[in-house]
């Protein structure tokens, strides 16, 4: 009797063990990856691969993306933006290639940072690798957006937005 009551426990450890594998297996990223992609007016190909954190009824400034600390701009890995031309990002000059892409939040501005850490993990920054910096000033969006959400428009605008804030600046 003592063997049969060991060998149901046995299986049923292999079995909750079973189930709890498949159902991590079928969960979805907290913070999903996206890319977008789009060749702009000016011929110049853009792609941005990042992940999409929530807000999750947290505020961004204080709870999350803190103003004045770098952020990832995403969640993760790095966040990516490539350049399949040299370009002007609020006519500042910027090689052709990838970036890791920072952001130093702010209350009506943001620092966006153009970054050689590409293989880098998110959080792992390193100022001595930033190519170019930009400042552009912060707006409101038009309706609330959960999941940050990366756009490129055909006339070379990259924004971004999440929660209330959109972000943009412009590629030429």
């Amino acid at each position: 009797m003592k063997q049969l009551f060991k060998l149901f426990a046995v299986t049923g450890l292999i079995l909750t063990a079973f189930t709890a594998s498949a159902q991590q297996a079928k969960k979805v990223p907290a913070s999903p990856p996206d890319t977008v992609k789009a060749t702009t007016k000016a011929g110049v190909a853009i792609e941005v691969a990042y992940s999409q954190p929530a807000v999750k009824g947290r505020t961004i400034g204080t709870d999350i993306a803190p103003y004045g600390k770098v952020w990832r701009t995403g969640a993760n890995n790095a966040t990516t933006i490539s350049f399949s031309k040299d370009v002007k990002i609020e006519g500042k000059a910027l090689p052709a290639g990838q970036y890791a892409l920072y952001s130093i939040p702010g209350e009506k501005e943001w620092t966006v940072i153009f970054n050689k850490g590409v293989k880098n993990w998110g959080t792992k920054y390193e100022e001595g690798d930033d190519v170019l910096r930009i400042t552009v000033k912060t707006a409101k969006t038009k309706e609330f957006v959960e999941r940050l959400k990366f756009a490129i428009e055909p006339a070379g605008k990259v924004h971004f937005s999440w929660g209330d804030k959109l972000v943009a600046f412009m590629v030429k």
